[in-house]
């Protein structure tokens, strides 16, 4: 009951994130179901891109949510630190049943076949594309696999906003000081040691490389031998198993090496003497490499795919199948959820600095040069995942080639 007053009163900014958090729920459920309903498996273990991809964003989403943030108010009515992340996880869960319920009210009516929904418009107009003719929907497995993405996002909402220990010190306090200090100082001063790098990147980088050596292993192996070939959505043709584990692990690498190449991009932007402009953006990047690096490193591996399959693409009179709709859905789904979430763990950064940007503009800043120091941040950024992506997607399709 906590949970949905929360909800109820939440500010438009923070209701329309829970709304983008049921909009990719709805979306989810309804590719769960379309699987269900043609009885595909291989269709239904694709559905696993965009439930990683919706749970990543149910879990930015919770980060800024207010609700989950340790209150007075909260405190009073029994929900301390401890008891704030299962709030947000009670939250989170019921925007994704919301979401979920939608698609099946939305699928039930596109499908055909209900008695309270033949009445309404596009009654079973989509029943051949959602496999109406095909089997019947189990309604346990039906109900099974959208209350699976509530859970799973639940799950992770809890887990990444349990309490931890706090370091000694505010590395935000710390930066702003550094780059205070640095606009009134003469252009010559050295620049103080930055923020303590991520150490995911190795890992990052070596999982990167396997995943490109196992890719490569394995389309030769499957070239030779008569492996067990997977159906691949936008019509790229088929792939063996080894193959789209590759890819899986070059994901994963790229995710784990976000916050490292984030705060590589800072380093290098507050080196070599820096000015005011580059000392301030770089900090800030090394700073927030942890917030904003892996929803970058996962929009980094979004982008190799989108671009693996254009390369791979082929039109439907070549004998390849054309894009549906439900690929072109779940495929918007992905990239959506990605760039949604780099924009709420943005947001969530600006949040963090609101203390360090009103000191900066109490001790003179000029807004010019926060919002200099801003793009220049983006821009690091662009010049950094954009060629890494379109390196990585040139190296997962050779096996296809």
């Amino acid at each position: 009951m906590l949970a949905l007053r929360l909800a109820r009163g939440a500010r438009p900014l923070a209701a329309l994130r829970r709304l983008m958090v049921a909009c990719a729920s709805a979306g989810v459920g309804f590719l769960l179901l379309t699987a269900l309903g043609h009885a595909s498996v291989p269709q239904l273990l694709w559905c696993a891109v965009p439930i990683l991809a919706t749970v990543h964003l149910a879990v930015a989403v919770a980060r800024t949510d207010p609700s989950a943030r340790p209150s007075p108010g909260l405190a009073s009515a029994g929900f301390g630190p401890v008891r704030v992340p299962l709030l947000a996880a009670l939250s989170t869960a019921l925007t994704c049943l919301f979401g979920s319920a939608i698609a099946l009210l939305a699928f039930l009516h596109l499908r055909g076949g209900v008695a309270l929904l033949s009445r309404l418009p596009y009654a079973g107009e989509a029943a051949r594309l959602l496999g109406g003719n095909a089997v019947a929907v189990p309604p346990v497995g039906a109900l099974t696999l959208l209350i699976s993405l509530p859970l799973v996002a639940a799950a992770a909402s809890a887990l990444s906003l349990r309490p931890r220990r706090a370091l000694p010190g505010s590395a935000a306090e710390s930066a702003a000081a550094e780059a205070a200090a640095r606009l009134t100082t003469p252009r010559g001063l050295a620049a103080g040691p930055g923020v303590p790098a991520p150490s995911d990147l190795p890992w990052g980088t070596a999982l990167v490389a396997t995943g490109l050596a196992l890719g490569a292993y394995a389309g030769e192996f499957a070239d030779q031998g008569k492996l067990m070939k997977l159906t691949l959505p936008f019509g790229i043709g088929h792939a063996s198993p080894p193959v789209v584990a590759s890819w899986a692990v070059i994901a994963i690498g790229l995710v784990l090496a976000g916050p490292g190449i984030t705060h590589l991009c800072g380093r290098l932007l507050s080196a070599l003497r820096p000015g005011p402009l580059r000392l301030l953006a770089g900090r800030v990047l090394q700073e927030e490499a942890r917030r904003v690096g892996r929803p970058l490193g996962a929009l980094c591996a979004v982008l190799a795919g989108v671009l693996v399959a254009l390369t791979l693409h082929e039109p439907a009179s070549a004998g390849r199948m054309a894009l549906g709709p439900i690929t072109a859905l779940g495929a918007v789904l992905v990239v959506s959820c990605a760039v949604a979430t780099v924009v709420t763990a943005a947001l969530e950064t600006k949040k963090a600095r609101e203390h360090t940007t009103a000191a900066l503009l109490r001790l003179g800043a000029s807004p010019h040069v926060l919002r200099g120091a801003a793009a220049l941040r983006a821009g690091a950024l662009l010049a950094a995942f954009a060629p890494l992506s379109a390196l990585v997607a040139q190296l997962a399709a050779l096996p296809l080639r």
